[in-house]
């Protein structure tokens, strides 16, 4: 997850790209606002909107984007540390105009609404970091089973959801354990889950979210950045193995030359071609397993 080897490798990068911190925020603030992903080939028609899912600690906020007639697959986005905001809808969006039902969602409301940072912020900003460190910190195992039991019973009230297929769910950094921990808090219904440059996916805690996979039933994809598996790279050993014992299919690859946070197109670490390669293997498991 983000943490400060992430600040650290990031500034890494920026600086080999010739860019200072404060020169890198200032393009993001400008680039935030002409953000573009590729086009969806024959994208669906889509209906958006802003909705609130009631759970046990109260109402969340959340972005809901669907294609505008039919019944679909539903789908859960669980955001980066930075929340939901501008890049995390444009994503939720555009996997609705590829055919499925999707809530992003705010992980955060339980103490603010999103967003919970300015568009265009960057993790590399210690005012920044200041205000999702400590948001981050309140969530938790049993919020994360909590949210994922109240966030699916929504989807499946609601008229855009085919109820008779099941469920995805999708990660990015701290995503990605609640990716896991959804998985195997609903697993009855889950059947698809990814984790894009999730940290702390196989620890030596007892509460690693590996040790849940024998509860699951999903199929997995889980793309790590190459920086991730420096510093760690016994833990994609630990989960091809434990997800073989369970019996259940998994995709697990090490992404090359692609860093913590490589996907949302409003990362200091973007990398277009790596995060487009994720998002085709994401379609893939999502036709296979949520069919």
């Amino acid at each position: 997850m983000c943490d400060e080897h992430t600040l650290e490798d990031n500034n890494k990068l920026l600086s080999a790209r010739g860019l200072t911190r404060r020169q890198f925020s200032k393009l993001t603030a400008g680039a935030a606002l002409t953000m573009m992903l590729p086009p969806v080939a024959n994208a669906q028609d889509v209906t958006e909107s802003d909705v609130l899912v009631t759970t046990p600690d109260g109402q969340a906020d959340c972005y809901f984007v669907h294609p505008s007639s039919g019944k679909h697959a539903a789908v859960v986005i669980w955001p980066d540390i930075l929340g939901l905001r501008p890049a995390f809808r444009m994503m939720g969006k555009r996997l609705a105009q590829s055919g499925y039902s999707v809530l992003v969602v705010n992980p955060y409301y339980r103490q603010r609404k999103a967003p919970v940072v300015a568009e265009g912020a960057s993790f590399q900003d210690e005012a920044v970091r200041n205000t999702v460190f400590p948001l981050a910190r309140t969530l938790s195992p049993e919020t994360h089973r909590t949210d994922a039991k109240a966030f699916i019973g929504w989807l499946d009230q609601q008229a855009a959801v085919d109820t008779s297929r099941k469920v995805g769910t999708t990660g990015y950094c701290m995503g990605g354990p609640i990716v896991m921990r959804t998985a195997a808090a609903v697993p009855e219904r889950v059947g698809a889950a990814a984790s894009f440059h999730g940290g702390g996916l196989a620890t030596d805690k007892e509460d690693s979210p590996h040790l849940l996979i024998p509860q699951m039933k999903a199929s997995f994809l889980i793309a790590i950045a190459d920086n991730d598996d420096e510093r760690d790279p016994e833990a994609k050993n630990i989960l091809r193995q434990s997800f073989d014992k369970a019996g259940l299919p998994a995709e697990i690859e090490v992404y090359k030359g692609a860093m913590h946070g490589w996907c949302p197109p409003d990362s200091a670490v973007y990398h277009e071609a790596q995060a487009e390669r994720a998002w085709s293997r994401l379609l893939n498991l999502f036709e296979t397993a949520l069919a």
